[in-house]
């Protein structure tokens, strides 16, 4: 069996320093303002939308679960994914991704898209949305092809396909195309799954190396293959409309090629430290995902489990996992996790866990579930960005542009 390793982010263990400095700090990289973004607009927009679906609040803010969906996934996932690839584009192609001007520009223009959606305007909201991750991908391009790291750029053409999906998704709603909305939401959940495929092969083995000494997690080139493949054969059979027990037959199969790579990390081997086995507990939940999904195609139970399985499993605990492991090594932290940092993962867990099951085996609770849920997942972001917020603000504690 070959061992494969791709570092992805030199992650060093940093110097303690006596006192922290006192420099503004938040737009110097990437990750710092929409990680922020991200996790105040979860902690605040996900609560809103249960009291809504629950009948604690009137109809309007939302405008329906088709919008929490496209909020959930262009708003919230849209900008870790962001802030994520300008900090490591930096790093891999060793030039500069938008910092100062440009970086506020582009975290403006996010928020313009948050508000866009909830105005008259359809135009508009398209334009906006659509424009940000275009821009986002021409930021990232613009370092990745100086710099010739030729082997990301896919990821250019993943922020373009966000860009597109959205639109798919608005035109559909203002009804200028005769498509249902859901493709492009669907196209969206399949790119996410695809980049959450690629980054988690390439980061969750290496940090799990790095953070347990002797825990042995293995890459191997036949399984990452396959790993990979199952996933774009997904997206092409969505593209193509596939249904039924075709789908659930390659779903079951992408189950299987995820849960061989989560065998050769050894996740029994992480117990003890959280900032590794968080991420092993987002690959658990897009297992699962790959699983209930096919179970769902089979008709053999409703789609939502397994939407939520992704979204609020996979996706929530594995951002999550990302912002805190880079946010502590790029604001030169101890690589540590502290007692704040397992509170957000325990309810974002838990709040996936109740939207998940508790709809499986009562599926009267469901609009309890969606409530309990989603003030558990929200909480879970609101500690982060409390707890990291001052950190995300501030200059690195080793003094060093950051």
């Amino acid at each position: 069996m070959n061992a494969m390793s791709t570092p992805l982010i030199r992650l060093q263990e940093p110097h303690r320093q006596p006192a922290q400095p006192a420099g503004w700090a938040l737009w110097q990289l990437g990750f710092r303002p929409f990680y922020l973004l991200a996790a105040g607009f979860a902690a605040l927009s996900v609560p809103l939308w249960a009291l809504q679906f629950s009948g604690w609040l009137g109809a309007g803010l939302w405008r329906g679960p088709v919008w929490h969906a496209h909020e959930m996934l262009f708003g919230y996932t849209l900008a870790v994914v962001v802030g994520f690839l300008f900090t490591a584009g930096r790093n891999w192609s060793g030039q500069p991704t938008p910092t100062g001007r440009s970086l506020q520009a582009l975290a403006l223009l996010w928020v313009a898209g948050r508000v866009a959606v909830l105005t008259p305007w359809p135009l508009a909201a398209l334009l906006v949305n659509v424009a940000f991750p275009l821009l986002a991908a021409l930021g990232l391009g613009r370092a990745l092809v100086a710099g010739g790291n030729r082997r990301n750029y896919f990821f250019i053409g993943a922020l373009a396909m966000m860009g597109l999906a959205q639109a798919l998704v608005h035109a559909a709603l203002a009804g200028w195309v005769q498509l249902p909305s859901s493709m492009g939401l669907q196209l969206a959940l399949d790119l996410v799954l695809f980049i959450m495929a690629v980054m988690g092969g390439r980061v969750i083995p290496m940090f799990t190396n790095n953070g347990v000494p002797g825990a042995g997690a293995q890459r191997h080139a036949l399984v990452e293959r396959a790993a990979l493949g199952s996933v774009l054969l997904i997206m092409a059979a969505d593209a193509l409309q596939v249904r039924g027990l075709p789908l659930a037959a390659l779903l079951a199969a992408a189950a299987i090629a995820q849960a061989t790579r989560l065998a050769l990390w050894r996740p029994w081997a992480v117990r003890s430290n959280p900032l590794v086995w968080v991420l092993h507990v987002a690959w658990c939940w897009l297992v699962l995902h790959l699983l209930l999904r096919a179970a769902a195609e089979a008709g053999w139970i409703a789609s939502s489990p397994a939407i939520h399985a992704l979204t609020a499993g996979a996706i929530g605990t594995l951002t999550l996992g990302m912002m805190t492991r880079t946010a502590r090594g790029h604001t030169a932290r101890p690589l540590r996790a502290d007692a704040a940092d397992v509170w957000a993962y325990g309810l974002v867990i838990a709040g996936a866990a109740v939207r998940v099951f508790l709809p499986l085996v009562w599926p009267a609770a469901q609009s309890g579930a969606v409530l309990v849920s989603g003030l558990l997942w929200s909480a879970g972001f609101a500690v982060y960005a409390w707890h990291y917020g001052p950190w995300l603000c501030r200059t690195r504690l080793d003094g060093q542009a950051g």
